[in-house]
């Protein structure tokens, strides 16, 4: 079973990191219009250090450095934008609320891969 689980975690490592790293690059991208979605004062500065939280953690899961708290941090910060953000949009209705729905479930499902990956890291030592 380890000779099947070990391949299968590399892979999910990447299908995991790539997209976050692309996220994050889209922050940069895209600052103005996201700033408008962000529930507290500061908008850009926000998008642009998600933008980073997102980089970084990729690149963390990516060289498997502090992988298992980057995972953890991730999964954190995407369940900050179920809740602030997404969740929000949802209860507000209409043809945004269904958008809102979608990228609430996606979150919610990254973050859960997040913390199985998490689980499958070792606990780090200084």
């Amino acid at each position: 079973m380890e000779a099947v689980i070990s391949p299968l975690t590399k892979i999910g490592r990447f299908l995991l990191a790539v997209p976050m790293a692309i996220f994050g690059i889209f922050h940069f991208l895209g600052a103005e219009g996201m700033a408008k979605m962000v529930p507290i004062p500061g908008g850009v500065i926000w998008v642009y250090l998600t933008g980073v939280a997102l980089i970084a953690a990729a690149v963390a899961i990516i060289m498997q450095k502090k992988a298992r708290l980057a995972a953890a941090l991730l999964a954190i910060l995407l369940l900050v934008f179920v809740l602030a953000i997404h969740l929000p949009g949802v209860m507000a209705g209409g043809d945004s609320g269904q958008m809102s729905m979608m990228s609430l479930l996606k979150d919610i499902a990254i973050a859960g891969g997040a913390l199985v990956y998490a689980s499958t890291q070792p606990v780090e030592k200084n």
